[in-house]
């Protein structure tokens, strides 16, 4: 089969299209023939081995997994032994810890669920990752909170309004001044444009600060929090080099939290069938779409990787196989 594969880290000029031996499914796996995959930032960690301490999962000289990609949306073609969930030809949406960027691809049954009967296979490969995150992120909103949303156009941060929106919170998105009309357009109450003011314009009054971004100052966020607020730090930041890249903004907390006011939150979520039950009813209700930037052929993967590390789409970037 074909399939976006590497041999060595490096910057996106060391992946290339080639044939690869299709994968079998085993106990409590099923064969998905891809029809879309997203693309993540894990993606361009996985590539490059940077940070390197990631590079203890990954592989330590080379990639140990040589496809890239983790989310996928497609058809189930064969069901490993024992599996009942799912059977061939039923369409489904999740993640896959062996590659997605490949016309097939092998995933565990509790990382997949059934595909939203209202969106396309490009558009259900855009939820798993994000959307689950954003869900992670916004598990302790109640109606009538104020949250804001920093990154609030980005993959997570367009999940993560809407969701805050259909819990009925009063939600503040962050944003550059071309998606502004966007951000809008996905519920948020207001918006700020943060070229020409600051998250912490409105003084702390927000019950909840995600930050998809991961670029502005831990002190900053604080001041845009409640007293009794919480920060949820959903991006690592822009930093991926050296020894732990964005995680080193992590490891500044403590310092921060030692002073009384809103308390830090780390966020790491993982993908499972419940949450991406959850969404999918979302969806179908109409209460959360996906936003896609751009959309690529299998080929283009590269460049849609160099894309999404220019670090500005407007939702999700996709690939078609």
């Amino acid at each position: 089969m074909k399939a976006i594969a590497q041999s060595r880290y490096g910057p996106a000029d060391v992946l290339s299209l080639r044939e690869v031996p299709r994968p079998v499914a085993g106990a409590a796996e099923v064969l998905v023939q891809v029809r879309a995959a997203g693309v993540d930032p894990g993606v361009w960690i996985n590539m490059t081995g940077q940070p390197y301490a990631a590079r203890a999962a990954f592989g330590l000289t080379r990639p140990r997994i040589a496809v890239r990609g983790r989310a996928l949306a497609g058809v189930v073609a064969e069901v490993g032994p024992g599996v009942t969930t799912f059977q061939p030809g039923d369409e489904v949406y999740g993640t896959t810890g062996r590659g997605s960027f490949a016309e097939f691809a092998v995933a565990p049954v509790k990382w997949l669920a059934r595909k939203p009967a209202t969106l396309s296979f490009e558009q259900a490969a855009a939820v798993p990752i994000s959307a689950v995150t954003a869900l992670a992120a916004l598990r302790a909103v109640r109606a009538g909170q104020r949250v804001m949303v920093i990154g609030a156009a980005g993959g997570i941060g367009a999940y993560a309004v809407q969701l805050a929106v259909a819990r009925g919170a009063r939600v503040t998105g962050v944003c550059g001044t071309d998606k502004v009309e966007l951000v809008r357009s996905l519920g948020a109450d207001e918006v700020v444009d943060y070229t020409a003011a600051e998250v912490d314009r409105d003084g702390p009054v927000h019950d909840v600060v995600v930050d998809t971004a991961g670029c502005r100052p831990l002190s900053l966020l604080r001041r845009a929090a409640a007293p009794r607020g919480v920060v949820v730090l959903a991006g690592g930041g822009h930093d991926s080099g050296g020894l732990l890249g964005g995680m080193t903004r992590l490891l500044r907390v403590p310092f921060v939290a030692a002073r009384p006011g809103a308390r830090f939150q780390g966020l790491f979520s993982g993908e499972r069938a419940a949450e991406l039950d959850e969404l999918r009813d979302l969806i179908d209700a109409g209460a959360v779409r996906p936003v896609i930037d751009r959309v690529y052929p299998l080929a283009e993967a590269p460049d849609a990787i160099r894309y999404l590390a220019l670090g500005h789409p407007a939702g999700k970037v996709v690939l078609t196989v």
